[in-house]
């Protein structure tokens, strides 16, 4: 190809993978070269040269008897990456991490296998924060999707889980609900933090006491759910509740499936709003008052803010999205 365009090999290598200054005079017979010769460029090739791998990593949780690529938020999470990704040319480079396995994610930047990575499913404990510190030390190109950690200036994309459920508690009480329970995630999830603070502030903002008593934990599962609405079966019977608002789809399905079991029926014995508004959301019976969040448009969002400066082989600026949710009215919370 050198000697069919008229040009060193050093010169052909530097035009095929993008490397330095070049004539465009020189770069176009380079080409023409290439075309006359049927070449093909080889990926793993110019990832060496430019010193990228051309893939974007994604670290997710591994959770025991969870396919993730079902559940609504990863699976939309996933696509929105992917999609974008796509448009630059990058591939995913997907690791699956153990609860308790350590978090090396700057190994992956060191073996040159990614050359940003997005992190699903992040928790504020001490091993993740410590990984995240080495990443950053290192100016390592990373995002957190769905998390944040007040005070660090990680890049993050989330959505507005505080006045999703804010908007959820005005949306009962105008209903006439008046003894609203709050059914909440881990507190390792910042996500959870926001929902607990949007509840507190639409009791606030109506008058209503905040009793710390109305909060019961799960863990985003149907099972969590559907294990606690015993306990919810018993509050609605007395009258200490007659609305539940809980921080996912999955957990809300398992109390309406619990309680139908019991007898209780949700739009007419109690009141009850999911988070997420899945597609399970639309097959219950009644169908669930869901906070509908952006997952997809999360997931492109992260990917874009990423990728978009390293194309142009700069990097990221530190950035911190919250993307807008919507409340969808359904049966579920009827009176």
């Amino acid at each position: 190809m050198a000697r069919l365009a008229g040009v060193s090999e050093a010169t052909v290598s530097r035009v095929l993978n993008g490397v330095g200054p070049i004539k465009e005079q020189t770069r176009a017979r380079v080409m023409e070269a290439a075309k006359a010769l049927n070449y093909v460029p080889s990926a793993l090739a110019q990832g060496f040269a430019r010193k990228r791998s051309g893939n974007l990593g994604v670290i997710l949780p591994l959770l025991p008897k969870v396919n993730l690529f079902s559940t609504h938020y990863f699976s939309e999470l996933l696509s929105g990456i992917g999609m974008t990704a796509s448009r630059y040319g990058y591939d995913l480079l997907l690791l699956f991490r153990e609860p308790d396995e350590p978090r090396e994610y700057e190994r992956m930047f060191q073996a040159q296998k990614i050359d940003a990575c997005l992190i699903l499913g992040a928790q504020d404990v001490e091993p993740e924060r410590h990984a995240l510190a080495e990443l950053a030390a290192n100016g390592r190109q990373f995002c957190l999707v769905s998390q944040r950690f007040e005070g660090t200036g990680y890049n993050a994309v989330d959505a507005d889980h505080r006045e999703g459920v804010r908007a959820a508690v005005h949306h009962l009480l105008d209903r006439g609900f008046s003894r609203i329970w709050f059914l909440n995630g881990p507190s390792s999830y910042s996500n959870s933090a926001d929902r607990l603070q949007g509840y507190c502030e639409a009791l606030h903002e109506r008058g209503v006491p905040f009793d710390p008593e109305r909060v019961l934990l799960g863990n985003y599962s149907r099972t969590s759910g559907y294990r606690l609405s015993e306990e919810i079966e018993g509050l609605v019977r007395s009258g200490a509740a007659d609305a539940i608002v809980a921080g996912s789809d999955r957990m809300a399905i398992g109390v309406l499936q619990g309680l139908k079991e019991k007898g209780l029926l949700a739009g007419i014995d109690y009141g009850l709003v999911g988070c997420d508004d899945s597609e399970g959301a639309k097959l219950t019976d009644p169908m669930l008052t869901s906070i509908a969040v952006p997952f997809y448009e999360m997931g492109s969002q992260a990917a874009n803010q990423i990728l978009s400066p390293l194309a142009q082989g700069e990097t990221s600026s530190s950035f911190q999205l919250k993307l807008p949710v919507e409340l969808i009215v359904r049966g579920s919370s009827a009176r």
